[in-house]
């Protein structure tokens, strides 16, 4: 059960099994007389067409604000499909993580193998750097040739030089860096995205990967705006339309299989406001850049940035159990902020979501849960907030109430639970 009052304030509700909101602010921007805007389809998020909303013909597709994270349109995001090469993202940034650590050097060379050759190199017929059996490459040159042309060769000889195998990397880097990033449904068979049941993943949480590599990775995401790349004298241009056909275009990946059809993850950024769109399922190359150009247009178009809550001001309360106070003051250092409509008929509520109460002691800054926004039925953005204060330990009556009005809690749970 999920508790809303106007004013931030300490919550005894629970909500789900160990979570216990706390209202951190109902915000009503520019509310025009259609209030809050629901979607026939809650697999749906946005306005109706005719109300200035998007209407696309991609089986999934996303919209997401790059900064906030917020959600502007969204179409069965939570649905798994085979991501075809859109999957090498992921391989992407297992690498960049690698580099960042110091594990790997860009300079490092791994041996294209005769498997990467045959399976993804000339032989394969398959999107390719064209790197010849047996030589050494460079991790940059890899890179270059697995983001540019889509390199099946490429994402192979990377998965060999850095896991031994194809599976091993898959199953132990990819599959672990992704759970690492919140990637919950992602599941992996191969680094490149040639079919395999094991690959599918969800255009939400390619969305969540495209905006990480953004924004962790800086100087290695220029990569994926390099528009040609040439290997073994044969000169490949990059697979993703949008980098000619839309001001701002800088990334990242298109893909096709037969099993998910096609898709592509994109990104641009006009006046400072960088949009990723995802789409996947569509019948043809055509229709998959025009789908991807036409959303990212409607959201330059249709949407600007407001501030919900400024920096380090009062997000909301958490109870504290067993602490010389009974609650701790949360707050973000960064301002809460969110895409609204320019239209004025959006309507947002902001909670705050954490496993509580919390237990003293609690240190300043620490991490205590997070301020989840909504849009209508669904989740339009979600940042962490911290303690803004220290709670020290309570005494030992403080935690034996504490602990008494928990017991009392739990058991009134377990009955409801029963009924």
């Amino acid at each position: 059960m999920a508790f809303q009052t106007p004013f931030p304030r300490p919550s005894a509700t629970r909500a789900g099994r160990f979570w216990r909101p706390v209202l951190a602010a109902m915000v009503a921007l520019g509310v025009g007389c259609s209030g809050i805007v629901y979607a026939a389809n809650n697999s749906v998020q946005g306005a109706k067409k005719e109300e200035g909303g998007f209407d696309g013909d991609a089986p999934t597709a996303i919209l997401v604000e790059a900064s906030s994270g917020s959600v502007l349109f969204e179409k069965n995001a939570d649905e798994l499909r085979a991501p075809s090469s859109m999957m090498k993202l992921m391989t992407a940034e297992v690498v960049f993580n690698a580099i960042k650590k110091g594990d790997i050097k860009l300079t490092d060379e791994y041996r294209i193998s005769e498997n990467a050759w045959r399976r993804g190199g000339a032989p394969s017929g398959t999107s390719t750097m064209f790197a010849a059996i047996n030589s050494k490459v460079s991790i940059d040159d890899l890179l270059h040739g697995a983001i540019i042309p889509s390199g099946n060769d490429a994402c192979i000889a990377l998965a060999e030089g850095m896991a031994g195998n194809e599976l091993t990397f898959a199953n132990d880097f990819m599959t672990k860096r992704a759970r690492e990033l919140g990637l919950i449904k992602s599941t992996f068979g191969n680094s490149n995205g040639l079919p395999d049941i094991r690959n599918k993943m969800t255009v939400r949480e390619l969305s969540v990967l495209a905006r990480h590599i953004i924004l962790t990775y800086p100087e290695m995401y220029k990569l994926f705006g390099e528009k040609e790349f040439t290997w073994n004298k044969i000169r490949q241009q990059n697979r993703n339309p949008l980098l000619n056909a839309m001001p701002g275009a800088d990334g990242l990946k298109t893909g096709y299989t037969k099993e998910g059809g096609y898709g592509m993850v994109g990104s641009a950024v006009q006046n400072d406001t960088r949009l990723i769109v995802v789409v996947n399922g569509l019948e043809d190359a055509e229709d998959r850049a025009t789908e991807a150009k036409k959303m990212l247009e409607w959201g330059f178009r249709s949407f600007e940035t407001r501030t919900l809550i400024a920096a380090n001001q009062p997000v909301g309360y958490a109870k504290v159990f067993g602490g010389d106070s009974r609650s701790v003051k949360l707050t973000s250092p960064d301002p809460i902020k969110v895409m609204v409509a320019k239209n004025g008929n959006d309507k947002l509520i902001a909670r705050v979501v954490y496993s509580g109460p919390v237990r003293a002691p609690v240190a300043a800054g620490q991490k205590v849960g997070v301020v989840r926004v909504w849009r209508g039925a669904n989740v339009a953005m979600e940042a962490p907030v911290y303690a803004a204060e220290a709670v020290g330990t309570g005494s030992t009556m403080r935690r034996a109430l504490d602990g008494a009005q928990e017991l009392v809690i739990g058991m009134f749970r377990a009955g409801v639970e029963k009924l």
